[in-house]
């Protein structure tokens, strides 16, 4: 029996014609810059985008370790969401590597760090303080896409503070396709993006961090320090190439069969739907039932993260299909009918 795996968008496959793209892909020295594969992935990215270069790097938290980096200096300080993936599961990278403070922001429901509480966190220039250079923000977020006025907003707050504004853009694409506009709608408002190729795009692992030329070169630096150089990485560049050829516009199908399982959960009686935010599916479950349900899930062929929370994360990819839909509301229907 094949698994249906919710986990996250992470866990998707290369598909056998991205292996073939891989197989046939023209390689060199990354770190002498000579991986055209690699030049020609960075360059996509980067006009696409609306950015001067771009750096594929192995992992989005190092992507985001990297802008983190380049924008500032020992003892300078970053504003941050305080369920932000830059601050909360990046092992905080940024304060042990890069001697940089982070300020955490409660954010609000839609994903979004209030413009006044930005504000108030802001330091003086002081010698007791750490001095504020960065805002960061992510999209999506729990799989909510920042509302676009919000993007704008936060532009100009940021430039009016003289901070620079970096965007952890691991699901871009998807806060693109929940948002029906063009990626660039969204990126234009960042002085970096970090774009992930290995959650919805499906590619088998990296990112790529977007900036100016002068960034990019620091960046360069940075990930060489942090052990990041890599050399004939072309075979991974042309799974990211193909993942943008063909991966992107099938994200409505991921939105749509999240949307599918989200209301067919919903008519279950005793299981409480929280939302559904682009590929993600959030469901509240009795404490004392996880465990069961986690048993009887894995009988079913269904793996979903739990933990010791009575919410969970189901996350459509490009790995689920419309049986695997089927499949998992089944599970769930009969365990809540078996009062396990």
């Amino acid at each position: 029996m094949s698994t249906v795996d919710l986990r996250s968008d992470t866990v998707t496959r290369p598909t056998a014609a991205m292996r073939q793209a891989m197989l046939h892909a023209e390689v060199g020295d990354d770190v002498y810059g000579e991986d055209p594969t690699v030049n020609a992935l960075q360059r996509r990215l980067a006009d696409d985008l609306g950015f001067e270069a771009g750096l594929f790097v192995p992992t989005g938290t190092q992507s985001n370790l990297l802008a983190l980096m380049s924008h500032c200096e020992r003892g300078d300080e970053y504003l941050v969401g305080a369920d932000a993936h830059t601050y909360k599961y990046e092992g905080g990278g940024a304060a042990v590597l890069g001697s940089i403070q982070p300020q955490p922001i409660a954010h609000d429901v839609d994903g979004s760090l209030p413009l006044d509480k930005l504000a108030a966190a802001i330091k003086m220039v002081d010698p007791h303080f750490a001095r504020t250079r960065l805002l960061a923000l992510e999209n999506t977020w729990h799989g909510r896409a920042l509302p676009l006025g919000y993007l704008q907003a936060a532009h100009d707050f940021a430039r009016e503070r003289g901070l620079g504004i970096h965007l952890d853009g691991a699901r871009v694409f998807n806060a693109a396709e929940a948002s029906a506009v063009p990626v660039r709608e969204i990126t234009r408002h960042f002085d970096s993006v970090s774009v992930c190729l290995s959650k919805g795009l499906g590619a088998p692992v990296g990112s790529v961090l977007l900036g100016s030329a002068a960034l990019i070169d620091k960046a360069r630096r940075w990930r060489k320090v942090a052990g990041g150089g890599w050399r004939q990485a072309g075979m991974l560049a042309a799974a990211g190439q193909y993942a943008l050829d063909h991966h992107v516009q099938r994200l409505a199908d991921d939105h749509r069969r999240a949307a599918d399982l989200a209301a067919r959960l919903g008519e279950i009686d005793t299981l409480s739907v929280l939302g559904q935010y682009s590929n993600m599916v959030f469901v509240d479950v009795p404490a004392a039932r996880l465990r069961a349900l986690d048993v009887h899930l894995r009988a079913a062929g269904i793996r979903i993260s739990i933990g010791y929370l009575p919410t969970l994360r189901l996350v459509t990819h490009l790995d689920i299909d419309d049986e695997g839909i089927e499949r998992t509301v089944a599970a769930f229907r009969s365990f809540f009918a078996g009062r396990l």
